[in-house]
Parts: structure tokens; sequence; C-alpha cells
């Protein structure tokens, strides 16, 4: 007797998440995944792709090659005091010719050379003077201090990121193939398509006939939900779903296969999900005040082609 209890009791522990998860979702699909992705099946379905973020924006070091900055120039103390000397030695040497003294009142040799090199040295200084560049930083009499001058400022290189080409992806692939036989296919305008579907599936749901549906199902699917409905129904029971309110919907697959376009939507919704006993009025499962949140991803398939799409299978995500 007692074996028994406690088999039954790891019975029920085993059970529980299983009936845990069928009472909160109620929804058309139950909560679970059924139906058909073509190979792609028992395979878990593409995320959501998140926007793409623009590539931040590397810091960049500053220049390592030394900026040249002018040196100021001056003039030396030595070469005018230099040049004043010869100018000293030329104005004595020409008095002395002038007014006959000095040399033994005549020229000779040595007061040529003297002459000409007193001219040179002039000569040498003024055209220093004349080609010497204006310096960047100046003296200034009276307080006999070098004043700075600002220095010119280079700009920095500027660093341009460029973008990483990471080629198409699964899903860009997908939707070129398609459209190479239906020009008019867009993922943005097939959420809206894959939306209509969805309503229209929860309303034959909620009126536990399937074949309202029909025209938007495959027939996999259409025996998986009716199945579902005959037992709520064979149970007296009524699910309603109120106040759905589907927060983002989008493509996260597409590709060809056997003949057939495939495309997989992403749903995130939350909803007022109960049951109710068809006799009674009262609520047997769920909550009519509490709202729950699901995330679900629906496939849908179609010839290949401009045809119309039809829903193929349900995955929780």
């Amino acid at each position: 007797m007692k074996r028994s209890v406690a088999i039954a009791c790891l019975a029920i522990i085993a059970l529980a998440p299983v009936l845990l998860v069928t009472d909160a979702w109620a929804r058309a699909g139950g909560g679970s995944s059924g139906g058909s992705r073509g190979s792609r099946s028992y395979s878990s379905p593409a995320r959501p792709t998140p926007n793409p973020m623009t590539p931040s924006q590397p810091s960049y070091p500053p220049s390592s090659f030394p900026q040249s900055q002018p040196q100021p120039q001056r003039s030396g103390w030595g070469a005018g005091l230099m040049g004043g000397l010869a100018g000293l030695a030329l104005g004595g040497l020409l008095g002395s010719m002038l007014f006959g003294h000095g040399f033994g009142g005549g020229i000779g040799l040595l007061e040529i050379l003297i002459i000409g090199g007193g001219i040179f040295l002039l000569f040498r200084m003024m055209r220093g003077r004349s080609s010497a560049p204006e310096p960047a930083t100046g003296y200034q009499g009276g307080g006999g201090q070098w004043q700075s001058q600002p220095q010119p400022q280079y700009p920095a290189p500027s660093y341009q990121p460029q973008p990483v080409n990471l080629g198409p992806s699964d899903l860009d692939r997908g939707v070129a193939n398609i459209r190479q036989m239906d020009m008019t296919f867009d993922p943005s305008r097939f959420t809206e398509t894959a939306s209509d579907i969805f309503f229209k599936v929860q309303a034959a749901w909620m009126n536990r006939d399937m074949s309202q549906a029909s025209a938007v199902l495959t027939p996999e699917m259409m025996e998986i939900l009716q199945k579902d409905c005959d037992r709520l129904r064979g149970q007296g029971r009524i699910n309603r779903l109120e106040n759905i309110a589907v927060r983002s919907v989008g493509v996260t697959e597409a590709w060809q296969e056997s003949g057939l376009d495939y495309v997989t939507v992403h749903f995130l919704a939350s909803l007022l999900d109960y049951t109710m006993d068809e006799r009674s009025g009262q609520v047997v499962e769920g909550s009519r005040t509490d709202p729950v949140k699901f995330e679900e991803y629906w496939t849908f398939v179609r010839p290949v082609g401009p045809s119309a799409w039809r829903l193929s299978a349900i995955q929780q995500a």
C-alpha cells in the first residue's frame, strides 16, 4: 500500500510541470510546438536580429611624429660689434685719406687691403640682415624680455571607421531566393500578412472550429489544432482570449526547399487567456484580469511564387 502511494506521488510530481504549462497556456496551440518547418523542423528558430549598432569610434592616439616649431632667430651681439668696429675703421681710413693724415700721407697696399676688407664686412652684414626671416619671437625694448609668440597648431589626422562587410545573412539569402519568383515579397510587409493570419487562427480557436481558418492553415496544422478544440468541447470548456496586444512581430528566417517558400515570424504578445466552464460560466484556468505574455515562432509556407501563405508550424521560444 505504501509503495503504491509513493509511486502515485512520484507520478504526480513528474507530471506537475506538464499540467502547469497546459493550464497556463491555453491559446491556439496550447503553448506547445507542432507542425512542419521542412528540413528545419527539428532546429530552433532563429532569434530576432537586433538593430545594427554603429561601430564605436576608437580613440585615436596623438601623433608620434615630432612637430617642427620655428626657432627664434636673434642677431648676435658679436656680429653687431664687429660691424661697428669695421665701420669705424673704414671711417677713420677715409678721413685720413681726405685730410692727409695717417699712413704717411699716401695710400699703400696695406690701406687698400684694410679698406677692401671693411667694405666686404659691411656688405656681408647688410646682406645677412636683409635675408634673415622674421623671428617667431621678438625682443621688446625697455624691458629686455623675450615675448613668446603662439605656435601654429597642427590638427590630428581624422579617423573614419570602415564598415565591416560580413556578407549576406541567411535571412538575406532566403529573401533574395524568394524574390526570384516573387518580386513583390517584402519582409516588412509580410509581417502584416502574418498578423492577419495570427488573429484569424485565434478567433477560430475560441469558437472551437478551426474550419473557419482553413484557408490559412496547412492540412497538418488544421488537424493538430482541431484535435485540441475537440478536446475542449468534450470537456465542456471554452478558451477565451481577450485584449490581445502584439508587442513586436518580425521575420527571422526565410528559405526555399522542395519547391516551397518558408518564412518564420517571431511574435511577442500579451493577452488575457483564461478557460471557463461552458455550463457554469466559472473560470477554471487562467485569469480574467491578469494578462500573460508569450513569445512564439510561427512558420508559413506556400508553393514557390506569388501564392497564398498558410500556417505550417508553431514553436515556443
